[in-house]
């Protein structure tokens, strides 16, 4: 794909994606900084912090408590809340630290209220909807740091009442009921909110900010869309950078590189809605954030007041107060006829145990590991 210079300035993300002989096999289901310049003041400085962070979640709860006074009842009437999303209480971990929240995050292919509940009136058909990115996110109690980590949509897990499957097969079986219970199940870990993005809301945000700009190390092409990314900057539109979120074919380490894609882009999104002119344009940011709460759902737990609470905990995180991490596995292998990533076990039990006893600084001391925002190693 070949696209025009980009202006200087934007930030950009810079991502591995070199050409593989041939695609992976795909088994199973299929899916798709830091502040810059000086403090602004606190009416500011709000969707400042959240945009920074660049999990879409935490983008959400800074951005629309950020402009509560101002926009609070449509910004919040744009959030799905999802009914019964949430399992009971029998046979799940017991609550975290004091003070501390984890929240399981998807992306998927659909709206997260269309049939993903699994209870009620909706009745959940395997396969309906595909999560191709599952993400925990960890928050202290104290609020200073956040910690993101992945884990590959192909990790063969113990899915309940399916046995061993891919972890992605538990959201397209059972919706977020199953997927949380899977996850909760794996780590040990117990899930406090969820949250869940269309993909196609990577669309609508990047076109309302005109564009987000990457840069491609080396040239790759996509088999499965017939799309050749040259090495250098590109300056993507909506369809563009879903096109680009989405890719693992023909990336050398398959869906690991696409993780990294993920986060590169979502950090370059981020930064370009904070620095790009967006927090001084009332217009701009309205759009952006119009499109955000538009494309995502969260668990009915999730209230207005909450939102604001949260942002008020975490205004002074800043993009390198946050970490990316992912699950620590012993690489992909076959299991009958899929492609699948085995976990590390041991490595994987140390982590799992560092969020549950609030002990991610000492974890990273030991491991080490993470990427900053954005950052691609």
């Amino acid at each position: 794909m070949t696209t025009p210079p980009p202006p200087s300035g934007p930030e950009r993300a810079a991502v591995e994606a070199g050409a593989a002989e041939r695609p992976a096999d795909p088994g199973g289901p299929e899916g798709p900084a830091a502040e810059t310049g000086h403090r602004k003041p606190r009416r500011r400085r709000w969707p400042r912090v959240l945009i920074g962070v660049g999990v879409f979640l935490v983008i959400v709860v800074l951005g629309v408590a950020g402009l509560v006074w101002q926009r609070e009842s449509s910004y919040n009437g744009n959030i799905d809340r999802l009914h019964g999303v949430m399992p009971g209480d029998a046979d799940r971990p017991g609550p975290g630290a004091v003070g501390t929240e984890n929240w399981l995050l998807v992306g998927s292919d659909t709206r997260a209220k269309i049939g993903t509940t699994g209870g009620g009136d909706v009745q959940w058909k395997p396969g309906a909807q595909r999560s191709d990115t599952i993400m925990l996110l960890h928050l202290p109690a104290d609020r200073k740091k956040a910690y993101v980590v992945s884990f590959p949509r192909d990790s063969w897990v113990n899915v309940p009442g399916y046995g061993a499957q891919k972890i992605n097969a538990a959201f397209s079986y059972g919706g977020p009921p199953l997927l949380i219970k899977t996850v909760e199940k794996l780590t040990g870990i117990r899930i406090d909110h969820f949250g869940a993005i269309d993909f196609n809301g990577f669309k609508t945000m990047t076109d309302a900010l005109g564009g987000v700009t990457v840069t491609i190390k080396k040239d790759v092409y996509d088999p499965m869309r017939h799309v050749e990314w040259s090495a250098g900057t590109h300056k993507l539109n909506g369809e563009q950078a879903l096109t680009f979120v989405r890719q693992r074919y023909n990336l050398p380490n398959g869906d690991f590189d696409r993780i990294k894609r993920q986060q590169a882009f979502i950090g370059a999104l981020a930064k370009k809605a904070a620095d790009g002119g967006t927090l001084s344009n009332p217009l701009k940011l309205d759009r952006f954030l119009s499109a955000f709460t538009k494309s995502i759902s969260v668990d009915d737990g999730v209230t207005a007041g909450k939102l604001r609470s949260l942002a008020l905990s975490m205004r002074h995180v800043r993009a390198s107060d946050i970490t990316f991490l992912t699950t620590p596995n012993r690489g992909s292998a076959r299991r009958g006829k899929q492609s699948v990533v085995l976990l590390d076990r041991t490595k994987a039990r140390a982590l799992f145990e560092a969020v549950r006893t609030a002990d991610m600084a000492g974890y990273m001391r030991t491991h080490g590991g993470g990427n900053q925002l954005g950052t691609v190693s």
